[in-house]
């Protein structure tokens, strides 16, 4: 399958204060801060929705389409993505804006000032999907990440104008979405990722319950954490696949685009559903081991063997025929 991935684009600039926020605060002052804290440790991540699940598709031998927007600065991060099995032409490079950046500075107390930057994200309502479409064969799935919310809805507006499969991945970006434009994103989507709270917000947002929403999409996966994922198809009973097993849990951060980057490609083989959500899981849990979203190493054989520890031999040997391009 060709599967085209839209969503933000961002680098997290993550540094350490080894002092307290709170000691270097005066109450009476609080109208006229103006303060610098001399940080210990400078940590640049590699980040963005769009390439994080593209990083997992990559690295189980697919190679997906990236959409998005960023800087003139996206040219390092390009490569990597392109060393990593990425797709990158579909990234459009805006003329005025920086890639969007988070910069976070956290103290002993886990205390954290953060500022987040849009920047060239913005631009991603100006993309059209037909020239990537057009290309190489067409597209068999677009996911609709978390994104420019108007860039959001204008991909799946075109996705449902030109009879593309998609995927809806709204993530964070359902809280600042207003009903009427989440009922616009998610109509007639062939997937609706989604974890626990936001499949509730979901349809507090849209007024949908939840049959109503399976009768307007195909299949809704529902990330629960620890307790696995559920999948939803309308007529059919839930299928709930628990959590692979994990050796030690290291940072939360991008686990859920790394299992949507195993589901997907468990899609693309093929395999059923309830393969395809044990492959998500495998691959979230090598995220969920190390430090930061695309710094984990996966090749066929670490997940296959994950998956015959939290699975079987059985969904292990089913698997092990496709991972082959694996690295």
């Amino acid at each position: 399958m060709r599967i085209a991935v839209t969503g933000s684009i961002a680098t997290d600039h993550l540094m350490t204060f080894e002092g307290r926020f709170a000691e270097q605060l005066i109450a009476d002052q609080l109208e006229q801060v103006s303060l610098s804290f001399l940080v210990d440790e400078l940590e640049v991540r590699r980040g963005g929705v769009a390439p994080n699940i593209c990083f997992g598709m990559g690295r189980l031998g697919l190679r997906p389409v990236l959409v998005g927007a960023a800087g003139a600065d996206f040219e390092e991060y390009r490569s990597w993505l392109e060393r990593h099995g990425v797709d990158t032409s579909g990234v459009h490079i805006s003329d005025l804006r920086h890639t969007a950046r988070f910069v976070c500075t956290t103290d002993r107390d886990h205390n954290q000032i953060a500022s987040f930057y849009a920047g060239a994200m913005a631009d991603a309502r100006n993309i059209e999907l037909k020239p990537l479409s057009d290309r190489d064969g067409g597209l068999d799935l677009v996911l609709i990440g978390a994104n420019d919310p108007e860039a959001m809805l204008r991909h799946s507006d075109e996705c449902r104008a030109r009879g593309l499969a998609f995927a809806a991945d709204p993530s964070q970006q359902l809280a600042r979405m207003e009903g009427p434009e989440v009922r616009r994103l998610i109509q007639g989507a062939t997937y609706l990722f989604t974890n626990e709270y936001e499949k509730a917000l979901a349809e507090q947002k849209t007024g949908w319950s939840d049959e109503e929403i399976l009768d307007l999409v195909g299949t809704r996966v529902t990330t629960l954490g620890a307790k696995g994922v559920v999948i939803d198809r309308k007529g059919e009973p839930p299928l709930h696949i628990p959590a692979a097993a994990v050796n030690e849990k290291a940072d939360p951060t991008g686990v859920g685009d790394a299992f949507r980057a195993g589901f997907l490609a468990g899609v693309s083989w093929e395999l059923s559903l309830e393969r395809a959500a044990q492959i998500g899981n495998a691959t979230a849990v090598h995220s969920l081991e190390v430090s930061g979203p695309q710094e984990y190493k996966l090749t066929g054989e670490t997940l296959v063997e994950r998956i015959a520890a939290s699975y079987g031999e059985d969904s292990a040997a089913e698997v092990k025929p496709f991972v082959g391009k694996a690295v």
